[in-house]
């Protein structure tokens, strides 16, 4: 695994610019990768699938560290609202969840009062422990063959089609008043 400032790095060039949401991410992705032992993300790509629970800076910074993509399949969204990402080693069946605690947004304040919100969040949040800034769950999660990276389903899209053509057909008798 690469180090919390190659990471920043790589995380600004990805993602445009550099916030309190990408070093969260990516401290965030680095601990959930450390607890089910995955040390090279990019040599175990289909090894791992990455469910995030927002659509915020935070989910770029976990791609970026857990080598994850949706194009991949490797990257699942769940839209709860939460700074979280549950981890699942395919390997071995484990899942860790990581979430921010609502707790971390005070302490990196009372670390650094004296500098903006911003830059006083992305300092802290680089230096803060683990057990300040997450809380981790094991749990299980059952991911179907249909979600697993480089699945490929039936060759056939009529059987998906014909719904989507019987509602065109139905709205054109209703539009037509037939």
């Amino acid at each position: 695994m690469k180090s919390l400032a190659e990471y920043l790095d790589l995380a600004a060039q990805a993602h445009g610019h550099l916030c309190a949401g990408q070093v969260l991410g990516i401290r965030l992705a680095m601990l959930g990768l450390r607890e089910l032992g995955i040390d090279d993300p990019v040599a175990e790509r289909k090894r791992l699938v990455t469910f995030v629970e927002i659509d915020r800076c935070v989910t770029d910074a976990v791609a970026l560290v857990a080598n994850c993509r949706l194009g991949k399949r490797a990257l699942k969204f769940r839209d709860w609202g939460k700074v979280a990402a549950t981890f699942v080693d395919l390997k071995t069946g484990r899942a860790v969840r990581v979430a921010a605690k609502e707790s971390s947004k005070q302490a990196a304040r009372e670390m650094f009062p004296e500098l903006e919100k911003e830059a006083g969040q992305q300092k802290a949040y680089a230096q803060l422990s683990d057990e300040i800034l997450f809380d981790k769950k094991w749990v299980k999660v059952e991911v179907q063959p249909e979600d697993l990276p480089g699945f490929k389903g039936p060759s056939s899209r009529w059987p998906h089609a014909l719904p989507l053509l019987r509602r065109r057909a139905l709205l054109r008798a209703i539009v037509n008043g037939e």
